[in-house]
């Protein structure tokens, strides 16, 4: 490690203000991403910012009909929440499968839709579930603030407050975990609308986005057999040791026929 100031502000106001006048400065959610890459010296903030006080970003409500969670709040209490399981189990579903239990009870949502990692979990789910981002500074669509690999729509000096997820009729998620990591090879979330169906893709691309085809196909009447017809749109899928763009571009079939046998079940 090296030597950094080290600030842990009580408000959103003051880890604004920390943004705006910290030389090099580093938001902290987690820290399950931001730490190794730092021991790793791939990062190298002058001031690290750690919202773990903030209470005002945690908690998990419903407020005009949408289920709302706080950026700060974790993996693990999403997982076990009875709010979130009652209203979009697979939502805690996904939650209870991230990473293992160490990274679970430190990792928070928002830190990971902020970092938007193309393999991680979440994104799939703000993409069907018609999330809204709300920060310091605006509410937008989750497509609109998850621009691609490790980049969003977040200024300098903004944070990520809560995310307002629609509350769907059903919904189910589907992973295929990679054999080392636990990441997401592919992830398919398929949730059913009062206005039709979303479904949204992560890990197995170089972004996330939602399978348009397989929406307009649900939206006709389609089962979990006819979805495997459905191909997966073109895009930059992911290549590696374990499996070939090819592959992955077929996994999507696989999860997402995964996913709707399970919703529609």
């Amino acid at each position: 490690m090296y030597d950094f100031t080290y600030l842990r502000p009580r408000t959103v106001a003051e880890a604004v203000e920390a943004l705006r006048t910290g030389f090099d400065p580093k938001l902290m959610a987690g820290g399950m991403t931001l730490l190794p890459t730092m021991k790793a010296r791939l990062a190298s903030p002058a001031t690290l910012i750690d919202l773990a006080d903030i209470g005002e970003l945690r908690g998990i409500s419903v407020r005009d009909n949408r289920l709302e969670i706080g950026a700060m709040t974790r993996h693990y209490d999403v997982a076990s929440d009875g709010t979130v399981r009652a209203r979009i189990p697979a939502l805690a579903d996904l939650a209870g499968g991230i990473a293992d239990r160490q990274v679970r009870y430190r990792g928070t949502m928002g830190g990971s839709l902020s970092n938007s990692d193309p393999s991680a979990d979440y994104p799939a789910a703000a993409l069907a579930l018609d999330a809204r981002m709300i920060t310091s500074q605006k509410t937008e669509a989750a497509g609109d603030f998850l621009l691609g690999t490790f980049a969003t729509s977040l200024e300098e000096d903004e944070v990520l407050c809560r995310i307002s997820f629609a509350i769907p009729e059903a919904a189910a998620y589907e992973k295929i975990p990679n054999p080392a990591s636990g990441y997401a090879m592919t992830g398919v979330f398929v949730a059913r609308l009062a206005e039709g169906h979303r479904v949204g893709v992560t890990g197995a691309a170089s972004e996330f986005f939602r399978h348009r085809d397989l929406e307009t196909a649900l939206d006709g009447g389609a089962d979990h057999a006819a979805a495997l017809d459905v191909p997966a749109p073109d895009r930059e899928y992911l290549a590696d040791m374990h499996g070939d763009a090819r592959y992955r571009r077929n996994l999507v079939r696989v999860a997402a026929a995964r996913a709707i046998q399970k919703m529609q079940s």
